[in-house]
């Protein structure tokens, strides 16, 4: 039976395409603007990791832009003409980006009502606590009930990730310039999470390896006893990407019950704001 309720959600959410459509989920696509040329993420012939990665590797200007209210508005109105009663919009962290914004202020004119929740992650963080929604929804859940389950999962979900140097951080404003002063007068390699929707940078150690071992210990520590459901992404970093995704699969064998961990490129606007070299970890418990 088809669901009532449309399920939104933005493409730094990074869910591949195929799943996107098989859950039946509308996917609302953020822009990478290199030098003058504006590229929509998730889309044919846009923004990919590669294209993003290449332009900092060579400090061409890269920055990001999200919708505009008019295009939620767009989204809204199409899913209403198409019969959706209600929708469920969940977006990245209101505090990384405008999206949530946007979408709150398009929803306030849709036909339908329309819940926006700020999952307060970004990433896959973000694309687990959408699925977890969507799981909501076609068991019966309300609208209400199914943005509590994603906003839950968010809360418990573990984001960490390593970056090769802070200045791309600094570049898009998303740390301040004495912290990236700091770790590269040090030559660290910092340690960041999401915490409560902003990058907290809250260890640093002295090499890559050293860096990746820690990341497999904190996820391990996130996990827990619990049921989890773990990612790894990288920009232009695919052998230690690798090489964790490895090392989880043997350390929460437990945890996993046979679900292979996913390992793939960072999404592009996302990546834009990290830079080549960039590890994370995202580990979400299972949903009871």
């Amino acid at each position: 039976m088809p669901r009532t309720t449309a399920l939104v959600t933005d493409s730094t959410a990074s869910l591949p395409a195929e799943l996107v459509a098989s859950r039946d989920i509308t996917v609302v696509p953020l822009q990478v603007v290199i030098g003058a040329t504006v590229h929509d993420e998730g889309v044919e012939g846009g923004a990919t990791p590669e294209i993003v990665a290449e332009a900092l590797r060579e400090w061409a200007p890269v920055s990001t832009s999200r919708p505009g209210p008019a295009v939620f508005s767009e989204v809204f109105e199409r899913l209403a003409a198409d019969g959706a009663e209600e929708i469920l919009a969940i977006h990245l962290s209101g505090d990384m980006s405008g999206t949530f914004e946007s979408a709150q202020l398009a929803a306030r004119e849709a036909r339908v009502p329309v819940t926006v929740v700020d999952s307060r992650q970004v990433g896959i963080g973000t694309g687990f606590a959408v699925l977890a929604a969507a799981d909501a929804l076609d068991g019966g859940c309300t609208t209400e009930e199914a943005a509590r389950v994603a906003r839950d999962r968010a809360a418990a979900t573990t984001s960490l990730f390593y970056v090769d140097t802070l200045e791309y951080l600094r570049r898009g404003g998303r740390i301040g310039a004495a912290a990236a002063l700091l770790g590269g007068a040090l030559s660290v390699k910092p340690l960041l999470r999401i915490s409560d929707g902003r990058i907290d940078s809250f260890e640093k150690v002295r090499t890559s390896s050293r860096a990746l071992a820690r990341l497999a210990d904190l996820a391990v520590e996130a996990a827990g006893e619990q049921q989890v459901d773990v990612a790894v992404a990288h920009l232009a970093n695919p052998d230690r990407a690798a090489d964790l995704t490895a090392r989880l699969t043997e350390r929460l064998g437990d945890n996993l019950s046979g679900r292979e961990i996913d390992c793939g490129q960072l999404g592009a606007v996302l990546g834009a704001h990290v830079g080549p070299g960039m590890v994370a970890v995202c580990v979400a418990p299972v949903p009871d």
